[in-house]
């Protein structure tokens, strides 16, 4: 459980910006996968789109992906709720 403290920090090391939205994902997949130094995220920067191209290692995929998609899902809501915030659009692939 995520502590109010905890929270805050959180806010404010992941302020959202541009390139915010890259660090977002990697804190996010490096915290889910066995493998952290594998993960990598890639980001190719349009004027109103911004996608992100996220790789793990193979044995992580399936934790990535969660049951049914949920995680994958799950973090790509949080994307583009931050990139609403920007005034962007986000993808996650």
């Amino acid at each position: 459980m995520v502590q109010f403290n905890s929270l805050s920090r959180f806010r404010h090391q992941f302020k959202v910006e541009e390139k915010g939205m890259r660090e977002l994902i990697l804190h996010i997949a490096k915290a889910l996968v066995d493998l952290p130094d594998e993960v990598t995220v890639n980001e190719i920067d349009g004027e109103k789109t911004a996608v992100l191209e996220l790789k793990v290692a193979k044995e992580d995929l399936g934790k990535v992906i969660g049951k049914q998609g949920k995680t994958a899902r799950a973090m790509r809501t949080i994307l583009s709720a931050a990139a609403t915030k920007i005034r962007k659009r986000a993808v996650l692939e």
